[in-house]
């Protein structure tokens, strides 16, 4: 159900299957959101790679296999859409293999479930073999000790302030209770479920959304339950600095002091603010535009970054930096629009981020200077010469490739050395006008040149296009 027809949030829910639960986070998997499905993969015990038959494994598909075995999670593949004209599972489970995924009925560890989400095929046994894999790895969390787990995503609500989604991994989260993640803590205000009921108590495997942190966390974060505010407060401090120092111990290497002396000297910079919705997409937006290959000659400068709808402080940021504003799933309110324009600050808000990322592309590719484009256009041997004035030659030959016209340019070479450049003014064919003479063909034409170039029998005629054209990315 979202925008572009692509999941573009990670999400967890919650079901029950035989009298037991089973907690799903779902990850995006359109490529620019790399991020979040790594994130995903670290929070999960087992992965289940949906894979469509009649689609077989893609890029993506390949990253995902990549970051569950980095995270050492049991694998499940589900071949999806096998109600699908084109569907092939064994092709399917054929390409799987090549990317170290064996099937059982091959002879591997890997578990394949064919299934078919539409027609409501096969999902029982694809839940039944999450429980025994369950079982077999004998996956248990201890309740007796503080609350801890992940957070899987956060953002602003108008009334509300932070409200966040955690994981619990290991004891039981209360309402009430002071938990730090990062360089942040929270006095849990309210937590619900993922159906949005309230819930006092959350145990291990549990999805919940809280309110109470006086900032928002990052994604990814682990959460560990403190006994009070001043430990709390204490220990996200500590942590702040920690990440502080860290950044500031990076090590510049070689080859980023050469980048930057090419940013000083040749590039061009494409400032942009992104707002997002939630700290994942603005991670995933942030990812994605630093992948856009710009040969070097333009330098991203993330200016800010922030969840929430675009407000004054970010025009104010913009205004006067030739910066872009860009929205993903968030709104701009109508005093903002309007003192934007003013301040000639563009916003551009999108729902779905291929076409924000195609926007962003097409922006850089306008701060690109045009460049000089030469194109061939075909080759002639001289086989006379019948006049040779300072700036104009009437001669005639063979065309050799390609053709000849009036209006294109020429390269006069002698030898494989060139003797200089020249316009081709008319072309004849039989002492008769034409258009064009084609490859095979003989016939004369009158070069128009900017000083005199004594032509020779033998010489050569390469005849090609100039223009000067926009940089493509």
């Amino acid at each position: 159900g979202e925008a572009g027809g692509i999941t573009q949030h990670i999400s967890a829910y919650q079901l029950e299957h035989d009298g037991r639960k089973i907690t799903f986070l779902d990850t995006p998997g359109h490529e620019a959101f790399a991020a979040i499905r790594q994130h995903g993969a670290m929070l999960t015990d087992i992965v289940v790679i949906v894979v469509a038959a009649d689609d077989g494994v893609k890029p993506q598909t390949i990253e995902a296999i990549k970051f569950a075995q980095g995270a050492n999670a049991r694998i499940i593949v589900a071949i999806n859409k096998i109600d699908r004209e084109g569907a092939d599972i064994q092709r399917t489970m054929a390409e799987l293999s090549q990317h170290g995924l064996q099937p059982e009925e091959w002879g591997g560890d890997i578990t394949m479930v064919p299934i078919s989400a539409k027609m409501n095929q096969n999902l029982d046994k694809l839940l039944d073999m999450i429980l025994l894999i369950a079982d077999m790895e004998e996956l248990k969390a201890d309740v007796d000790i503080p609350a801890e787990g992940l957070v899987i995503e956060s953002h602003m609500e108008v009334g509300k302030g932070s409200v966040v989604n955690l994981l619990v991994t290991g004891g039981e989260l209360k309402t009430g209770e002071f938990i730090v993640a990062g360089s942040t803590y929270a006095k849990i205000r309210t937590m619900v479920n993922f159906r949005g009921k309230p819930k006092g108590k959350a145990t291990p495997s549990t999805p919940v959304t809280v309110t109470g942190f006086k900032e928002l966390p990052n994604f990814g974060d682990r959460f560990t339950e403190v006994k009070d505010e001043k430990t709390a407060r204490k220990m996200a401090l500590l942590n702040a600095q920690a990440i502080a120092n860290e950044s500031a111990d990076a090590n510049v290497t070689s080859t980023d002091l050469l980048r930057m002396m090419n940013v000083a000297d040749n590039t061009k910079t494409f400032n942009v603010i992104v707002k997002g919705d939630v700290l994942g997409s603005v991670t995933s937006v942030v990812d994605s535009l630093r992948l856009i290959d710009t040969h070097g000659e333009i330098t991203l400068n993330i200016v800010s970054t922030g969840v929430g709808d675009i407000n004054e402080n970010d025009v104010y940021m913009a205004a006067g930096e030739n910066t872009v504003i860009y929205g993903f799933n968030v709104s701009v309110p109508v005093n903002i629009s309007k003192m934007a324009a003013r301040d000639n600050v563009p916003i551009k808000c999108y729902k779905v981020i291929y076409e924000l990322l195609d926007d962003a592309k097409g922006e850089m590719e306008n701060l690109l200077d045009a460049e000089v484009v030469e194109e061939d256009a075909g080759e002639m041997k001289v086989k006379g010469v019948f006049r040779t004035e300072r700036t104009s030659i009437i001669a005639g030959g063979e065309v050799l490739k390609g053709s000849c016209k009036a209006g294109l340019l020429v390269k006069i070479v002698r030898n494989k050395q060139g003797l200089g450049e020249a316009e081709v003014e008319s072309v004849q064919k039989e002492k008769i006008a034409v258009n064009e003479l084609v490859a095979g063909e003989t016939g004369g034409l009158a070069l128009k040149t900017e000083y005199k170039i004594q032509l020779e029998i033998g010489d050569r005629l390469k005849f090609f296009t100039r223009e000067m054209r926009k940089k493509k990315l």
